[in-house]
């Protein structure tokens, strides 16, 4: 389990998801650190892990991927680890989520149309180690990946009330 950041990494790391490709320098003008002390927290987060890579998002849908879908997928136990590296090997699975409960995978593909989707759940079935899948469309995207709620409440600013 990670240490959480503190209020000042809070602030850093707001300010990178505001922009991402800011200097350094510009960062610590916006946060009001030395270009040192910027640098050496940027380091520091990347050595705990904290940043992670920093792949674009890309849409899927501008490469020709329209259709998003998570397939739950129950394995043979001590087949999970090959299961994973198979699934690594689909350029169509984004993600791969361990769970606990019924399912123990929980995978996120994209496809081109109906029939693609058919094809890369049959992928998945067809896995070694693979017991079952359940595929579920996505309809609508409803709340976009965010972080920023948290970096601004670790950075300590107010949160908006409630009624």
């Amino acid at each position: 389990m990670r240490t959480p950041i503190d209020a000042v990494d809070g602030r850093l790391l707001q300010a990178l998801t505001r922009d991402p490709r800011a200097t350094v320098v510009a960062l610590a003008e916006e946060v009001g650190l030395t270009r040192n002390t910027v640098q050496a927290r940027l380091a520091r987060l990347e050595e705990r892990g904290v940043l992670d890579t920093f792949e674009r998002r890309i849409d899927p849908a501008a490469l020709g991927y329209p259709l998003t879908a998570y397939v739950t997928v129950r394995v043979v136990q001590r087949e999970l680890g090959p299961v994973a590296a198979a699934l690594a090997r689909i350029p169509e699975v984004l993600e791969v989520q361990g769970l606990s409960g019924e399912a123990d995978l929980l995978v996120q593909v994209v496809a081109r149309d109906a029939d693609d989707l058919y094809r890369i759940a049959g992928l998945l079935l067809a896995t070694e180690g693979v017991e079952r899948t359940t595929t579920s469309l996505v309809m609508r995207r409803l709340v976009d990946y965010r972080l920023t709620p948290l970096l601004e409440r670790v950075a300590g600013k107010p949160e908006p009330r409630t009624r």
